[in-house]
């Protein structure tokens, strides 16, 4: 009974891990097209990629998931250049476009 208990509390985990990792995904790449969209450039592709997950606390101590996404976008031209964006949870806590922004950081 015990051993059934542990899987199902594994499981429930595996599910929730899957699930915000899809939704801070999916708000990293909105936050990438809203920024590339508002300096004219084209995310290309239109993906991006886990590069890097750790865990960090935030301001308050509490422990948080820090993900790191890499991401190509152009100007227009044959040249892709590589920005990155950091979320700690749902909240952004770095935008990089080398080149056109240095760094966005807002508040964790």
């Amino acid at each position: 009974m015990n051993s059934s208990i542990f899987w199902l509390i594994l499981l429930g985990f595996i599910a929730w891990f899957w699930f915000d990792t899809l939704r801070t995904r999916e708000k990293a790449k909105g936050i990438c097209k809203h920024t590339c969209r508002e300096l004219q450039l084209q995310l290309l592709d239109d993906t991006i990629a886990l590069v890097r997950l750790r865990l960090r606390r935030d301001r308050r101590g509490r422990l948080r998931l820090q993900r790191s996404y890499q991401f190509e976008f152009s100007e227009g031209s044959n040249h892709r250049l590589q920005g990155m964006v950091v979320m700690r949870g749902l909240v952004l806590e770095m935008l990089e476009l080398p080149g056109y922004m240095d760094r966005t950081i807002s508040p964790v």
